[in-house]
């Protein structure tokens, strides 16, 4: 449990490649076993071996919680029914022409927050797979709230330039306390750097001492 450090593809940018959630890490497919078992240990999850559209950049494209998958349309069949049957998890396609859904939605198991682009009839369906309430909104004039907001059912972390109302909606929102902070040594985007469940994070290895004390500040960990 706690924080780690680690490199996947030797980038700190982890979290571009991975997503978990308290039963799961979604991992690539081709992912070195000893990496996975390390991960499994370190987050207290099953990996599943996944790829979404034919890529590996699981982060940007799924958004899950506890109880649901998201993944563009452009995700395969064959991606959908595997995920089905390797999680028991409600999965579900995205019918809209915007495919990077992960830096588009953030969840925990209260709520998800969805960027302000993201079409109002698809927001039932996000609900509905989810199984939690929705709150629309943009991050320190970004739209792209997925990739400003880490959350879990334990904390969350958000881009240091988000307002203090706008923490104070997030807060609301999913239910937990909010930290302003930066990843890998600086970087504002903290989806990119950082995978996270209610246990444990594990963080690219640029990530500073100050940077760890307030991620682990963030989520409890």
């Amino acid at each position: 449990m706690g924080i780690h450090k680690y490199d996947v593809y030797r980038s700190p940018n982890i979290g571009i490649f991975l997503k978990a959630n308290d039963k799961f890490l979604f991992i690539p497919k081709g992912f070195a076993n000893s990496k996975a078992e390390k991960l499994e240990e370190f987050l207290d999850v099953k990996c599943v071996n996944t790829s979404v559209a034919h890529t590996r950049l699981l982060g940007p494209l799924m958004v899950t919680n506890n109880n649901g998958i998201i993944v563009p349309r452009i995700a395969e069949d064959e991606e959908v029914r595997d995920l089905k049957k390797d999680t028991g998890m409600n999965v579900a396609k995205l019918d809209t022409k915007l495919t990077a859904l992960g830096n588009l939605i953030v969840a925990n198991d209260k709520a998800a927050i969805a960027s302000t682009v993201l079409p109002r009839e698809m927001l039932k369906q996000v609900q509905d797979v989810l199984g939690v309430t929705i709150e629309c909104m943009n991050v320190a004039s970004y739209h792209q709230v997925g990739a400003m907001i880490v959350s879990t059912n334990a904390g969350a972390a958000v881009h240091p330039k988000a307002s203090e109302r706008e923490i104070e909606i997030i807060k609301d929102a999913l239910n937990v306390d909010v930290e302003p902070v930066t990843i890998n040594g600086g970087v504002p985007f903290v989806a990119a750097g950082m995978v996270a469940n209610s246990r444990a994070i594990v963080v690219g290895s640029l990530t500073t001492g100050p940077e760890l004390i307030m991620l682990s500040r963030a989520f409890k960990v």
